[in-house]
């Protein structure tokens, strides 16, 4: 009997291989003494993680850019999407763009609410996705399919995207929302809505919470002004004070 190992290197191309095993964000050995060395490139023509200063050996490869949130490396939705069938993989927005996880996180515990989970993982998701990161979604195809070539597209050409060369990593203070659309088949250009308004909502509300931060003036609404409080203090003090008795 085939181990799934074995189905694992037979069946899924090399780049794809190494891109789910790659540990992202480690000093590069070759610029250990740069600055921002951290390999957050990965080549896919050469199967290799690179930092910033190894780029211009490999400007006319195909380079994915990876991004982090949480200590979880994260890939653009529109560069996954020309390389493989990302359908019904959880996205999410983060600076303006959406993206996916590479690989599944680990739970603390398992969570069986109502609603839907990962087929792999059963980690908790939005209606309609079935995948919680791009490692899931390989591992259901090699169970359940014959293989991924079907669900690989050839891609030629990949460049970085316009943002340019960036450290990849996501703030703490930007908001990681799931998204609200998901593309249902690869280049059908059809989209099924998933409509996530309490989270919409509850993004906002962090976004105005963030900026009145900077404030002084809204800092507190609910505390009550300084003559109130002076004026409480003071009222509680015209009863003449209680003294211990001398002995």
């Amino acid at each position: 009997m085939v181990s799934f190992l074995q189905l694992f290197s037979s069946h899924v191309p090399r780049w794809l291989q190494v891109l789910l095993a790659e540990k992202f964000f480690n000093a590069c050995i070759v610029h250990e003494e740069a600055k921002k060395n951290e390999k957050n490139i990965f080549c896919l023509d050469c199967c290799i993680s690179i930092c910033t200063h190894c780029f211009h050996p490999h400007c006319s490869h195909k380079l994915l850019q990876i991004r982090r949130y949480v200590y979880h490396d994260v890939i653009r939705l529109d560069d996954a999407t020309k390389l493989m069938d990302c359908s019904f993989v959880q996205s999410y927005i983060t600076n303006g763009a959406k993206v996916i996880f590479i690989n599944q996180r680990p739970q603390t515990r398992q969570f069986r609410g109502s609603g839907n989970f990962c087929t792999v993982c059963d980690r908790s998701l939005q209606d309609p996705y079935l995948f919680c990161s791009l490692s899931c979604k390989v591992n259901y195809l090699l169970r359940t399919e014959d293989g991924l070539s079907k669900f690989l597209f050839e891609c030629n050409y990949l460049p970085l995207n316009d943002s340019g060369l960036d450290d990849g990593l996501v703030t703490p203070d930007s908001v990681l929302e799931p998204s609200c659309s998901t593309r249902t088949s690869s280049g059908s250009g059809g989209y099924e809505e998933v409509w996530c308004r309490a989270l919409a909502s509850t993004a906002t509300t962090m976004e105005v919470v963030r900026k009145k931060r900077t404030t002084l003036t809204v800092c507190r609404p609910t505390c009550p002004a300084v003559s109130e409080v002076s004026g409480s203090l003071m009222n509680r003090r015209k009863k003449t004070p209680q003294r211990a008795p001398l002995y």
